[in-house]
C-alpha cells in the first residue's frame, strides 16, 4: 500500500487547500459582479474607471506607447492619441460648461497638438485630396471641433477656429469635387468608414458655426444609398477608388466604427443601418456574451490587422467598438452587455489611481474600450431604443459557471465534514468475548497463579 503522509504534511495540505478555495471563489464572485454591475454611464452619467483609464494612456504615451501602436497597425500612433483627445472630450461633455472642463480642453488639444505633427502626419499622403487623406483629416477635424464644442462662444481661440473652418472647407470641396462619396484614404484605396468620420465633422462645423455643408452631407447621403453593399445592404467595407463601387462585403471593424458617426450625419437612415448591422453581425457564440462577428452571419473570411484573430468568427475589436456605437443608438441593453461582457473577460487590473485592461499590455486597446464606454451623440439627440436585440437572461449561463467555479474548490471540505458528522453520530462499539478476554489489565490464565 503507498503510504499515507503524516499529520503534519496533511495539515499543511489541508491549509494550501483551503486558501486556494478562498482565492478561486473570491474570483468567482468578483467575475460575478462584474458582469452585473453597471458599466457604461450612459450617455449622461460618467462611466466609472474612465479617468482611470485615460492615467493610464497618458502615462503610456508619455513612455513612446504610441511608437510601439505604429509597429503593430498602421495607424497605431494616430489612433492612439485621437481616441485618447476623444475620450476626454466625451467626459467634457458631461461637465458643466466652463472650469471644471478645462482639464478635458487641456488633454484633447494635448493629443491633436501629437496628430497635427510631422509624426502624426508620417503615416499618410501629402499628395491626396485633401491633402493626407480622409482618414487623416476626418479624424482630426472631428477632434478639433470637439475642442471647441467644450469651449463657450467667447473663449474660442481664433486660430482653432480658423483651423477648423478652413479643414472643413477643404474636405467639403473635395466631396464636391468628387464622383464617388468615398474619397481615398491612401493613394488608390478608399474604405467608407473614413468618409463617414469626414462627413460627420461637417454636420459638427455646421451645429457650431453657421451651416456652410448642408448640401453637400445631403448630397453624400444620396449617393451612399445607391452604393451600399448588395449582400447586407450596408456600407461596404472597401469600394473602388473613383466610383465608389462595392469591393468588399461590410465588416464589423469597419460597421462598428460607421455606426458610431452616422446617427451624427442622417438619424433615420443611422437607425436603418445599425439594424441591420446588429441583426447580421452582433451574436452570442455559445450562449454566452454578446459580441461582434467580423463578416455577416453565414459567411467566414480572413482576419487581418484590424480585426485580430477572428475565434467563431468574432472580432474583439469591432465588439469594442459596438459598444460605443450602442451607446450613440440608445441601445443601453446591447451596450451594457457587451461592456459587462468585456468587465469579465478582459482582465480588468485597477490602482487607487489608474485601471488597464489585459494588464495593460496593449495600451491601444484601452484606448478604444474609454472612447467607447464614453461614446454620445455630438449633433443629434440621442435616439429612443430599438427593439430590444439581446436576452434579459444571456447573464444566466455565465452566473452559473461562475457558481459552479465558485463552490467546486469546498467540495473536498465539504466531504469531510459530512464524513466526521457521520463518524460522531456512531454508537460506540460494545466489546465482545474476544474484546474482553484481552482487554488490557485483566489475567487471562487465573488458575495458573
Amino acid at each position: 500500500m503507498p503510504k499515507q503522509p503524516s499529520a503534519p504534511v496533511r495539515h499543511v495540505l489541508r491549509r494550501v487547500c483551503l486558501v486556494v478555495a478562498v482565492i478561486v471563489s473570491g474570483c468567482a464572485l468578483l467575475g460575478a459582479v462584474r458582469l452585473v454591475a453597471p458599466a457604461t454611464g450612459g450617455t449622461a452619467g460618467e462611466p466609472g474607471g474612465v479617468r482611470a483609464q485615460l492615467t493610464f494612456i497618458r502615462a503610456a504615451l508619455d513612455d513612446g506607447a504610441g511608437a510601439g501602436a505604429q509597429q503593430q497597425f498602421p495607424e497605431g500612433y494616430f489612433f492612439l492619441h485621437a481616441l485618447y483627445g476623444l475620450s476626454w472630450v466625451e467626459l467634457g461633455m458631461r461637465e458643466p460648461a466652463g472650469g471644471a472642463r478645462a482639464e478635458a480642453v487641456r488633454e484633447s488639444r494635448w493629443a491633436l497638438g501629437r496628430l497635427d505633427s510631422a509624426e502624426g502626419r508620417a503615416a499618410f499622403s501629402a499628395e491626396l485630396v485633401p491633402s493626407y487623406g480622409v482618414f487623416y483629416r476626418g479624424w482630426t477635424n472631428w477632434l478639433r471641433g470637439g475642442v471647441l464644442s467644450l469651449l463657450p462662444e467667447g473663449e474660442r481661440e481664433s486660430a482653432e477656429i480658423r483651423r477648423f473652418a478652413a479643414d472643413s472647407a477643404a474636405l467639403g470641396a473635395a466631396f464636391d469635387d468628387s464622383e464617388s462619396p468615398y474619397l481615398a484614404a491612401y493613394p488608390g484605396q478608399s474604405w467608407p468608414v473614413d468618409s463617414t468620420v469626414a462627413i460627420a465633422s461637417l454636420r459638427l462645423h455646421d451645429t457650431l458655426f453657421p451651416a456652410r455643408f448642408t448640401g453637400t452631407v445631403e448630397r453624400w447621403i444620396d449617393e451612399v444609398r445607391q452604393r451600399l453593399d448588395p449582400r447586407t445592404g450596408l456600407l461596404p467595407h472597401r469600394v473602388a477608388p473613383g466610383t465608389g463601387d462595392p469591393l468588399e462585403v461590410a465588416r464589423g471593424t469597419s460597421q462598428s466604427i460607421i455606426h458610431r458617426f452616422l446617427p451624427d450625419i442622417e438619424p433615420d437612415f443611422a437607425r436603418e443601418q445599425y439594424v441591420r448591422f446588429r441583426d447580421r453581425y452582433v451574436v452570442t457564440p455559445l450562449g454566452l456574451g454578446p459580441t461582434t462577428r467580423e463578416y455577416p452571419k453565414g459567411m467566414d473570411g480572413p482576419a487581418d490587422v484590424d480585426s485580430g484573430p477572428l475565434p467563431l468568427g468574432v472580432s474583439l475589436s469591432a465588439t469594442v467598438v459596438t459598444l460605443g456605437a450602442a451607446q450613440v443608438q440608445g441601445d443601453t441593453s446591447l451596450a451594457e452587455g457587451i461592456a459587462n461582457y468585456g468587465e469579465l473577460l478582459g482582465l480588468p487590473v485597477s490602482t487607487p489611481w489608474t485601471k488597464r485592461y489585459a494588464f495593460g499590455l496593449i495600451p491601444i486597446g484601452d484606448a478604444f474600450v474609454a472612447w467607447s464606454k464614453t461614446a454620445r451623440p455630438w449633433v443629434a439627440e440621442t435616439p429612443a431604443p430599438p427593439p430590444a436585440h439581446l436576452s434579459s437572461w444571456w447573464r444566466l449561463p455565465l452566473l452559473s459557471l461562475l457558481l459552479i467555479a465558485g463552490a467546486a474548490p469546498w467540495l473536498p471540505v465539504l466531504l469531510r465534514a459530512l464524513r466526521r458528522h457521520r463518524l460522531r453520530g456512531r454508537p460506540p462499539a460494545v466489546p465482545g468475548p474476544q474484546d474482553a478476554a484481552s482487554a488490557p489489565g485483566e489475567d487471562r490464565f487465573p488458575a495458573a497463579r
